[in-house]
């Protein structure tokens, strides 16, 4: 079977990557509808060679569409979602609008695809960095409960999407140039610096970032009880996001035992080359389906043993965004 598919969003960095993972992957189309803003209406797009319109997003996009991929911002979301799903398509959002409800699915594939048929409508996929945490931590989840997860996270401006990667690549050019670096997306300079993720900070302190990592790694693993700290923090980097995470198991658990836990489990590659120096890298990462995992080692502040580090970079328009979603609809 082929599918007539609707994209939401097309023209952002994740919407131009979900037509290089289909194509990529082969997915099974029978027509593909780009849809954006007004101002976008009327560029075109290149897909298996040829160049398709993008459409303005309306009301009556959807007439005709069974699937619809949908990044596009989650006021918009949830303005269309429905109106989606009422003309009989199956949405697999990449916002935050729907995430925590507590009706749709909130999916990584390789941790819980049993959650999709649950569906009623719409599917949610996570935020990049709880997908990026949970693909390798899930296996050791698995092998031996968790009882504490804490992450700092080095997140590239990919994040904040295609205006923001190339304002840092402005930054470097006007650097370059002898100019003063100018910011208007993110709201500090992001070259030559690092600084807190540029999110609502919550009444707890933490960010809108942070709370979403334990919020939806709870979710996602059905284990409300784990206990999750994040910390995340804008790095100078264009594209890959990159983790520190400290884990506390229930039972003792050795570096050998983690290795092979994770050399078997989906979506990881182990780069841990400990004699040249060599672990995972947000430039590795790049354009990768993998999540890189390195840096495994015991945590010498648990002398019980039940304490392990790992260090992790995964490509965050890709498997934080728009392949985990492809993921998603390929398991539909």
């Amino acid at each position: 079977m082929s599918y007539r598919t609707a994209i939401m969003g097309a023209t952002g960095a994740v919407g131009t990557e979900f037509l290089r993972i289909l194509e990529q992957r082969n997915f099974p189309l029978a027509s593909l509808k780009l849809l954006a803003s007004a101002r976008s209406a009327g560029k075109t797009l290149t897909f298996r060679g040829e160049k398709l319109p993008v459409e303005e997003l309306t009301e009556q996009s959807f007439k005709g569409i069974e699937l619809v991929l949908a990044s596009a911002g989650g006021s918009l979301s949830k303005k269309f979602n429905p109106l989606a799903v009422a003309a009989g398509c199956v949405v697999v959002d990449n916002t935050s609008a729907y995430r925590m409800d507590p009706e749709v699915p909130l999916v990584v594939p390789e941790v819980n695809p049993e959650d999709i048929k649950k569906h009623k409508g719409i599917i949610a996929n996570p935020n990049c960095s709880t997908i990026i945490m949970n693909v390798p931590v899930w296996p050791l989840h698995k092998a031996n409960p968790i009882r504490r997860l804490v992450v700092s996270t080095y997140q590239a401006v990919s994040g904040a999407g295609a205006k923001a990667m190339a304002e840092l690549e402005q930054q470097a050019r006007d650097w370059s140039a002898g100019k003063t670096p100018v910011k208007s997306i993110l709201p500090h300079q992001c070259l030559f610096n690092v600084f807190s993720h540029n999110s609502k900070v919550a009444d707890n302190g933490y960010n809108e970032e942070e709370n979403k990592m334990v919020n939806e790694t709870r979710k996602i693993f059905h284990c409300p009880e784990i206990l999750v700290s994040a910390t995340c923090v804008r790095v100078a980097v264009l594209r890959a996001h990159t983790e520190a995470i400290n884990i506390e198991f229930t039972h003792p658990m050795t570096e050998q035992q983690v290795r092979d836990v994770l050399a078997k489990a989906p979506g990881i590659k182990i780069v841990d080359d400990r004699a040249n120096n060599r672990f995972p890298m947000p430039l590795d990462a790049s354009d990768q389906d993998d999540v890189l995992v390195g840096r495994i080692r015991q945590d010498i502040s648990q002398p019980d043993g039940r304490g392990i580090d790992l260090f992790v970079s995964g490509d965050q328009i890709r498997k934080g965004a728009a392949l985990n979603a492809v993921q998603i609809a390929e398991m539909l």
